[in-house]
């Protein structure tokens, strides 16, 4: 396996199942970069306290409307689930649902999680990037609480 990509590195290609709540459809990742760029933030599973908490932090801080630069989360629920997340959620934001875990492989951070044997999920990560679907910021951490630097994925989208 390859680390995670790093600055100035082309964000791996996927096209994957986009959930805005109501439908779903093959989307490629291509098809979510902005006029400026796209912000790609990977989570665990839908329905956690933690997921409901950080999407709404997200929408509180202003993600939902930033000026040419989509905000794309990236979760390992099948589309159903996260389509009724995103209702319950009543948020602005659309979901890729990385039903096999595939994504989160090509980016380096599907992990076993811990006490649930076999069952693999993406690292929390964030990745701004360009227009061109270049990295021009990307944090991980193995940390499920851990808070996102907001402040830095803000001023790398500023930087966009």
């Amino acid at each position: 396996m390859t680390p995670p990509p790093a600055v100035g590195d082309p964000a791996p290609t996927f096209e994957a199942l986009l959930c805005d709540g109501q439908t779903f459809r093959p989307t490629a990742l291509a098809d979510r970069l902005g006029d400026r760029g796209a912000v790609v933030v990977f989570g665990g599973f839908v329905f956690s306290a933690i997921a409901r908490n950080w999407w709404r932090r997200y929408e509180r801080a202003g993600w939902a409307d930033r000026d040419g630069v989509v905000v794309s989360g990236v979760v390992r629920d099948g589309p159903y689930a996260v389509n009724a997340f995103l209702r319950r959620l009543d948020g602005p934001f659309s979901l890729f649902a990385d039903v096999d875990g595939d994504v989160a492989a090509a980016y380096d951070l599907l992990v076993e999680r811990d006490g649930m044997a076999g069952v693999r999920t993406a690292r929390r990560a964030v990745f701004v990037l360009d227009a061109d679907g270049i990295v021009r910021y990307g944090w991980t951490t193995d940390e499920w609480i851990h808070p996102v630097p907001t402040d830095e994925i803000e001023t790398a989208v500023e930087a966009l």
